[in-house]
């Protein structure tokens, strides 16, 4: 409290009590008590008043003792329980959570990953994959700003995501890894990649990349072989040693029939080998019976040509050809999917002959484009445009449901350019949304249209050659962007009539994948309908055995997840309740133990995380270094913290009833001595 605060109560006091003598006991001549009592109800009552008109603001301090965290992050994963570790891991997360002095110096909350992150600590290590880095990162963010410790309990064995040996804690988070697992290198042959495309053509042979890795000191010779059922299609001899440790086998193979044709490409073990399971590898092939053809139709030279080109015939199913206007020669009929790279005055033939035969499009605009001639040359679009180019950068859009598609990290993508100006969309489903100048806008920056006739994809924007760029410098593969961008082609191409319902699937799947099903349903007027009762039953045509589930809504559509379905071909109907409108499809499941591929921990991947992190590496054959570790950094000491309030006095409730309680005894006295 303050000294004008102080100053102003003693005159509050002062006053009450100078107010109350003249009033009862200034010459006052009668001598009776009561005028005392008198007295003392008006100089409380005053004082009370005046007290209140000041309201002086009352400080008080509490404090707090705030522990750091201490996260208990356990690897769930397959390859846990196959290398032996899970009691291991069990005990140690015991002796961990139930150390008095732990207890005593953090909070301790546990939880499990495998692909992604689990809130819990039940642990069953039948998790088919392992992202590492996806997991650090959403515990970076679950604990922002607060003082933690992170125990990251595992093999070090990664089998998806960025590789986390160059993840980077934050100030304040210490990750500090343990290994589970066996250190020791034996001697071992194992596919270590497979590289085949999803799909083929038929009557056509199709590529097969398998490369093969083996660790061990001593010279070993062994057969490589590809098989069908009981049928041997290809075999290699192998020779490796101390001087040669890998070797690349490169093979076609013949797609003779319709469908999803499954393979399994096999190294004949060693005797001595400790892990055979990496020595073979299922891996499928849908052969098809027709090939997308795409035409580029563009009046300039620049290097998004030859990016789209490289994305699209990824894709062994798709086609691209480049044609320049007013050079080449073409007939817009002959191809499923036009594509329009910054149109101009030139291209009103073209418009013409799209509208006229609904032939489907895609229109990529520039700082080229002629926006005047394109905004009169469609309805779905137009641009308030200016000669200014300007820079955009891409917004996921999570609610696109049209077909599946995974962020792949668009918001750190490169900017892409335009003209200057506001977009006004008419009937466009956007895949991502327009940044400018880090505000974030509704404005489409990609967007799909579709009518009972045709199908129109526009890119609002010129460069996207950096984003394919971007993607092979981050991962070291052009695939995740190649797929991103062939699902548009494919569905634009797509010459299907549009259905009620409709479901995104994929004809075969990997055991270790993550199974996702997405289904739309429309009302009569085409127009989604989220008030739908979908339900789908999925039957293994091998063993009869059947499972019925519900799809959940997921923004603009209906979603259902599965993982860890047995190996094998499944049927399935999905149904919408309501109508009784239903569709029918098939899948496979291609067996895919990815976790059960690793002999041992990964010794190397830890000790350079660690070393990344400036960290130490600690072993579960050793938790008193760890728990040592723990109790003796200052950095992990409980801090106390105080905390100050400041309450006005005119807050204090119970004054009011003080108040209220002397004017009634007053006046209750006074009523007593008959002066009322």
């Amino acid at each position: 409290m303050d000294l004008n605060n102080i100053i102003l109560i003693a005159l509050a006091a002062i006053f009450a009590l100078g107010f109350s003598f003249f009033q009862y006991l200034f010459r006052k001549k009668k001598n009776y008590r009561d005028k005392y009592m008198f007295f003392g109800l008006r100089a409380f009552t005053v004082f009370i008043l005046l007290l209140l008109l000041i309201n002086p603001k009352i400080s008080t301090t509490s404090y707090q003792v705030e522990k750091p965290n201490l996260v208990l992050a356990a690897d769930n994963s397959a390859s846990i329980a196959y290398l032996n570790q899970a009691d291991t891991l069990q005990n140690l997360i015991s002796s961990l959570e139930n150390n008095k002095e732990l207890q005593r110096r953090f909070d301790i909350s546990k939880l499990s990953f495998g692909r992604d992150i689990q809130l819990n600590d039940s642990l069953t290590f039948k998790e088919a994959q392992t992202d590492i880095n996806k997991v650090l990162s959403k515990i970076k963010d679950l604990f922002r700003g607060k003082n933690t410790a992170v125990i990251l309990l595992s093999d070090g064995n990664q089998t998806l995501g960025r590789d986390y040996r160059y993840f980077k804690s934050r100030p304040g988070q210490n990750v500090l890894p343990v290994v589970l697992g066996d250190t020791t290198n034996y001697a071992d042959l194992e596919i270590n990649r497979l590289n085949v495309n999803r799909y083929a053509f038929l009557d056509n042979r199709f590529p097969v990349e398998v490369i093969i890795n083996y660790s061990g000191q001593e010279a070993v010779s062994s057969q490589f072989e590809i098989r069908s059922g009981k049928s041997v299609l290809f075999t290699q001899d192998l020779k490796f040693g101390p001087e040669t440790t890998s070797a690349i086998i490169n093979t076609t193979l013949p797609a003779s029939r319709l469908g999803v044709l499954t393979y399994e490409a096999v190294i004949l073990p060693q005797a001595s080998e400790k892990n055979k399971e990496n020595n073979r590898r299922k891996f499928a092939v849908e052969v098809i019976d027709e090939r997308t053809r795409v035409l580029l139709l563009s009046d300039i030279s620049h290097p998004d040509l030859g990016a789209i080109k490289k994305s699209v015939e990824s894709n062994r199913y798709s086609e691209l050809e480049i044609k320049y206007l007013g050079k080449d020669d073409y007939v817009l009929e002959d191809y499923q999917l036009v594509m329009l790279y910054q149109p101009n005055t030139g291209f009103r033939e073209v418009f013409d002959e799209l509208k006229s035969e609904k032939i489907s499009s895609f229109i990529i605009t520039g700082t080229k484009t002629d926006w005047r001639f394109l905004n009169t040359r469609q309805e779905l679009f137009s641009k308030d445009f200016t000669a200014q180019p300007q820079e955009i950068e891409a917004l996921y859009n999570s609610n696109f449901s049209r077909f599946q598609f995974d962020d792949l990290g668009f918001k750190d993508f490169p900017p892409l350019q335009d003209m200057f100006g506001e977009i006004t969309p008419n009937g466009l489903d956007p895949l991502l949304f327009q940044k400018i100048e880090n505000v974030e806008t509704t404005q489409p920056l990609l967007a799909i249209a579709e009518s009972r006739e045709n199908k129109i994809g526009v890119l609002f924007g010129e460069g996207i050659w950096r984003w394919r760029a971007k993607v092979w410098r981050d991962s070291g593969s052009f695939e995740a962007y190649d797929d991103f961008f062939g699902k548009i082609i494919q569905n634009l191409a797509s010459q299907k009539q549009r259905e009620r319902l409709t479901i995104d699937y994929e004809s075969f799947y990997y055991g270790n994948d993550l199974i996702a099903l997405t289904a739309r349903y429309f009302d009569e007027n085409y127009s989604f309908d989220p008030g739908a009762t979908l339900t789908i039953r999925i039957e293994n045509t091998e063993t009869g055995e059947v499972l019925q589930r519900g799809l959940l809504l997921n923004n603009n559509s209906f979603l259902l997840e599965l993982e860890n379905l047995p190996e094998g071909e499944y049927e399935f109907m999905l149904k919408e309740e309501n109508t009784g409108i239903s569709k029918t499809g098939t899948f496979n499941i291609v067996a895919s133990a990815v976790e059960s591929q690793f002999a041992s921990a990964n010794l190397e991947k830890l000790q350079f995380f660690a070393n990344n992190n400036e960290e130490q590496l600690y072993f579960a054959s050793n938790p008193e270094a760890l728990i040592s570790r723990l109790l003796n950094d200052e950095n992990f000491k409980p801090v106390q913290e105080s905390h100050q309030k400041n309450v006005p006095l005119v807050n204090w409730y119970y004054l009011l009833f003080l108040l209220l309680a002397l004017l009634a005894a007053e006046w209750f006295f006074r009523k007593y001595r008959g002066l009322i």
